[in-house]
């Protein structure tokens, strides 16, 4: 990307902390994006196909607009990565890593294979690493918050459950960002986070995901949630 249209795709940013750049145009982004709308927020949707998103942007109540990962990704200092992800790493080269400078950057994908006979997901790596890690160090100019990974999208905003909403678990290097993510999170409904570290400790809240899933399937409901009691 030549210097001048970098430039043009960040110029955004002085128009203040109410602008979210939403990269993933699937259940996830959409839901998301639609959260931030309603609050009025400023949001750039980030997709490969933006006609995909023509019909729903019509329904939405708010400000969206709808353009390329670049476009999403250097809209405010706030992004949503709501992808695959198996295709995240792709799509950060596609945005330019250069364009999520001083940006926090909430990582919702987990990095799981296709489910096999069982129905079950598997991780497509873990334990020594994870996709959270590998996001932050494509982004070294960014604060990587794991956020939203070990949640259903049907929950992801204004949750509804049987017993008390519990927070919403996160992980980053970052301590400003972590509090950045905490006043997202209880915008969008939940009553605040659970810090379980560093972005190291994405690792676990991934692998948190294909006992989501069991867990799921066990209850015959994906609108669960993992919380701590004491």
């Amino acid at each position: 990307m030549a210097e001048t249209d970098l430039r043009d795709e960040t110029a955004g940013r002085d128009a203040g902390g109410r602008r979210v750049g939403v990269l993933g145009s699937g259940d996830v982004g959409r839901t998301l994006g639609s959260g931030f709308a309603s609050r009025g927020w400023d949001v750039e949707m980030g997709t490969r196909h933006p006609d995909v998103l023509a019909d729903w942007v019509e329904t939405v109540e708010g400000d969206v607009g709808v353009g390329s990962f670049a476009n999403a990704a250097a809209h405010g200092d706030l992004a949503v990565l709501a992808v695959v992800g198996a295709a995240a790493e792709d799509v950060l080269r596609l945005a330019v890593p250069e364009n999520f400078a001083g940006t926090v950057v909430l990582d919702a994908t987990n990095p799981l294979a296709a489910p096999d006979d069982d129905g079950i997901p598997h991780l497509l790596f873990g334990g020594t690493d994870s996709l959270g890690e590998r996001v932050q160090r494509r982004l070294p100019d960014a604060d990587v918050v794991k956020c939203f990974n070990t949640v259903s999208y049907l929950q992801m905003v204004d949750p509804s459950f049987d017993a008390a909403t519990p927070p919403m678990f996160v992980c980053g290097d970052d301590p400003d960002a972590k509090a950045r993510a905490e006043d997202v999170v209880v915008e969008l409904g939940w009553p605040g986070t659970f810090d379980v570290g560093d972005i190291t400790a994405a690792r676990y809240l991934e692998a948190l995901v294909p006992l989501w899933v069991r867990v799921g399937a066990a209850l015959d409901t994906y609108r669960h949630a993992f919380g701590v009691v004491q």
